[in-house]
């Protein structure tokens, strides 16, 4: 039994980016040697989050859409209310209201699970692997782990 890791860095755009990250799990996978396993992907973030969907433009709309609905930035949140909140605070007062993106995080997923099989990642034809960002722009990472044989 092997286990193999990296960390993927990115700069997300804005709110509401959807990064493909479908090749370079992929090429990972490729590198990484591992014939039979699990690839485990994981965000290290809670005001982002991953998904497996399809990556075509009008659907990506409506997923936009129905996280808006379920957590609207026009609604209050008390994670917002710096002056009841003391906990998890960023150091010099660069901290940002965004209780509404956590809030669309926990609709999400913070990791995805995938067979390896045969040196082959096991996707449906139309599914990818993305990281959406629900805040605003900002370095994010996920990570890949692979363990097999």
């Amino acid at each position: 039994m092997q286990a193999k890791n990296k960390t993927l860095n990115y700069q997300t755009k804005s709110e509401y980016d959807f990064i493909d990250i479908t090749e370079e799990v992929k090429q990972f996978a490729k590198e990484s040697k591992i014939k039979n396993g699990l690839i485990n992907v994981q965000i290290l973030h809670t005001s982002a989050a991953l998904i497996m969907n399809e990556n075509e433009p009008l659907l990506l709309e409506d997923i936009k859409k129905s996280l808006e609905k379920r957590s609207p930035k026009s609604i209050e949140y008390e994670h917002d209310d710096f002056s009841k909140r003391t906990v998890n605070m960023c150091p010099l007062g660069n901290e940002c209201a965004n209780g509404h993106a956590h809030c669309k995080a926990i609709y999400l997923l913070s990791n995805i699970t995938i067979n390896l099989i045969e040196e082959k990642v096991q996707l449906g034809q139309y599914q990818n692997i993305m990281l959406v960002e629900l805040d605003h722009s900002r370095p994010r990472k996920v990570q890949i782990q692979i363990i097999g044989e």
